[in-house]
């Protein structure tokens, strides 16, 4: 059944309605989850005597969660439809996040991750490009990338209102005003902006269509793989990148703004898929972002004192990769059954995402951070090599 055909999508409600609320919603949703505790971690450190480890730790649960959870959200979104999922992470976020805001031990603060990694699986990127692929199909290619140039703005808009309510209300209060807004304002704009969908019978049917993978099985590990090492390397740099930097000789101020051209890098890279990537095959469009990708860390690596040239061709081939994501897989596969495929390729990569931080970490403690950059090369110079071999089947 043709995607577009089979989904009620009210001629009066245009598509760019239903994107920018979307887009609205992953500024909220990342600014809350992904990027919470750069701002909230200090604080939290300092209210409850918790360790940084044991705070930082939140988030990989919550990374974690989503991953094991992201398999059933994708069946959940073919069976339906993106709606009732995306509703439901609204919902995750504000239980998860109004968790995290009255927890007095760490247990309480770890099962409210657990909650806020539900909400991240069925409310962020990867449950959004399954509902547009199974509202719109094949045309859902530009939408997504639209969607990801809002959400590339999350830590940019996020990081100085947490600032800001931490210094007015505590981490406490902060976290239950994410959780209001989630409530009050997300949760609406998913149930009432986002279009309904076709039948139950339809949906069962293309979920079918995507187990079977039309006999694909090659690209989709292929695929599933490359999401992996993309994953990680993009975990690395977030986390890691700073201190990394320090430890070679930047002064904290130099490491924080090599940093921060991350974000308009990527959303600058975003812009080009938006502007000339529609007129390729996005398999093109993944071996252009891993090549950037590799250029840029082979860069950092080599010369040092380029960190910041560097890290702008490292970010813009990074941000076309959270499109290329989403699209790859729908023009490679279809949009029958969509949804689903995008639960399975994308649980491995949100559990390495999970766990990078802590493994490269030890990794570090052990050889020392010198091992950081060969280890990232080597890294995006594989996902070269993975994506390449994808030519063959496009």
């Amino acid at each position: 059944m043709d995607e577009a055909a089979g989904s009620v999508l009210p001629a009066a409600r245009a598509r760019h309605v239903i994107v920018t609320a979307l887009g609205f919603t992953q500024i909220l949703g990342y600014g809350t989850s992904f990027y919470l505790l750069a701002v909230l971690a200090a604080p939290i450190q300092a209210d409850t005597g918790w360790s940084l480890p044991e705070i930082s730790a939140g988030l990989s649960i919550g990374l974690f969660a989503a991953g094991l959870s992201a398999p059933l959200v994708g069946r959940f979104v073919d069976r339906y439809g993106g709606r009732p999922v995306l509703s439901f992470g609204s919902l995750g976020f504000a239980l998860g996040l109004a968790g995290v805001g009255v927890s007095t031990n760490l247990v309480a603060y770890t099962l409210a991750w657990c909650v806020l990694g539900l909400g991240m699986a069925a409310g962020l990127y990867d449950a959004v490009f399954s509902a547009l692929g199974r509202w719109y199909g094949q045309q859902a290619r530009p939408l997504i990338t639209t969607v990801t140039l809002w959400g590339g703005f999350a830590s940019t808009l996020c990081w100085p209102l947490s600032a800001y309510l931490v210094s007015v209300v505590g981490w406490r209060g902060t976290c239950l005003v994410f959780a209001a807004v989630h409530l009050l304002i997300s949760l609406p704009i998913h149930f009432w902006l986002m279009p309904s969908n076709g039948s139950p019978a339809a949906a069962a049917r293309e979920n079918d269509s995507a187990v079977e993978i039309r006999g694909r099985h090659v690209p989709f590990v292929l695929i599933a793989v490359s999401l992996v090492l993309v994953s990680i390397v993009v975990t690395l740099i977030a986390v890691h990148l700073i201190p990394v930097l320090q430890s070679y000789g930047y002064s904290a101020a130099a490491a924080v703004a090599v940093g921060t051209l991350i974000g308009p890098s990527q959303v600058a890279g975003r812009f080009a898929e938006l502007a000339f990537g529609r007129r390729v095959h996005p398999v093109w469009s993944t071996i252009l972002a891993g090549l950037m990708m590799a250029t840029g860390v082979a860069l950092v690596t080599f010369r040092l004192d380029l960190a910041g040239v560097a890290i702008v061709v490292y970010a813009m081939g990074a941000g076309v990769s959270y499109i290329v994501r989403g699209t790859l897989p729908l023009v490679m596969f279809g949009s029958d059954g969509y949804a689903s495929l995008m639960g399975r390729l994308v649980m491995p990569s949100l559990i390495a995402q999970a766990l990078a931080p802590w493994v490269a970490a030890l990794a570090m403690s052990q050889w020392g951070s010198g091992v950081f950059f060969p280890l990232l090369l080597i890294l995006t110079l594989a996902n070269v090599a993975v994506v390449a071999a994808l030519l063959r089947w496009r």
